[in-house]
Parts: structure tokens; C-alpha cells; sequence
């Protein structure tokens, strides 16, 4: 699993992102949870600037603290919670025995995700917390495709091939 997860990094990237960005993929986010009754609360960030943020109905501010854990780890570590998180599995262990990290400060739990600008290299974050790690993980991929697809096909390129 672990190449599926750096091939997601690879393709899931931005030439840019701003604000603007950020309302839209956030909203992008919302409506696929609302669709799916997900209680998920959603985040996003560039740099220290929260520029989203929203909760739905059934969640609780322990998923904004699992939002904070899941960023640690994706600005320490610049690569996805959920990557991070399976590295260690793969070596047959786990990030909260070996990463020697406080693990009420960080959590390598799927659900965030990297904002990456071509070129530059992790510039923010995405999160979803609310549901199983990997469901987390696969909400937020998902909502990346289709936000970079529809810029693709604003800008008038053809979006990439999965």
C-alpha cells in the first residue's frame, strides 16, 4: 500500500493555492460528507493560517484535537498522516512505539493530507477527522482529485489519468 500512498503525493499536486482555493476544496469536502452523512470536522491550512474549518452535525472537539495531531505529523514528516502511520506498519510496528513522539501531540492516523505545490513542496494541510483512519484518508484523496480535475479543466488541460 505503501507506493499507492507516495503515488497519491506525487499526482495530488497544486501550481498554486490560495484562499480561494481553500473555501473551495473545503466546501468540495462538506458536501461529500454531508452526502454520505459523515460527522466529520474539516480543516484546512497553509502554513500556520487556518483558512477553513468547519464541523458537521455529530462531531466533537476531540476531532479538532485529532486534526492538530494528525498536522504535527505531516509538517514534521512532509508526507501524508496516513503514509507516515503505514511506513511503520510495513516495518511491522507502529509510529506510537518507535517514532519516539508524544503520542497526545502526534497522531499518524489517516487524514491529512499535504497541500503540495509543484515545485516547492508541502506548503499546508488538509485534514479530516471523524471517521475510521482510512476512510479519512480516502475522503480527502477523493476530494483532492476532483478539486485538481476541475482546475485542470478550468485552466482547459486535460486532467490526468488515475
Amino acid at each position: 500500500m505503501t507506493p499507492e500512498l507516495e503515488e497519491q503525493e506525487e499526482r495530488l499536486q497544486f501550481d498554486s493555492f490560495d484562499h480561494d482555493d481553500a473555501w473551495a476544496l473545503g466546501t468540495l469536502l462538506v458536501g461529500l460528507a454531508r452526502e454520505r452523512g459523515h460527522a466529520v470536522t474539516i480543516d484546512i491550512r497553509l502554513g500556520d493560517h487556518q483558512l477553513f474549518h468547519y464541523a458537521l452535525h455529530g462531531t466533537s472537539a476531540d476531532n479538532d484535537d485529532w486534526i492538530e495531531r494528525k498536522i504535527r505529523v505531516v509538517r514534521r514528516f512532509g508526507h501524508s498522516s496516513y503514509l507516515v502511520g503505514q511506513t511503520y506498519r510495513d516495518r511491522g510496528t507502529t509510529f506510537e512505539e518507535k517514532s519516539h513522539l508524544d503520542a497526545t501531540l502526534y497522531a499518524a492516523h489517516g487524514g491529512c493530507f499535504p497541500i503540495i505545490l509543484r515545485g516547492t513542496g508541502p506548503v499546508g494541510t488538509v485534514t479530516v477527522s471523524g471517521l475510521p483512519q482510512l476512510d479519512d484518508h480516502r475522503l480527502v484523496v477523493e476530494a483532492l482529485e476532483l478539486f485538481l480535475n476541475s482546475k485542470g479543466a478550468e485552466r482547459g488541460t486535460p486532467s490526468r489519468e488515475r
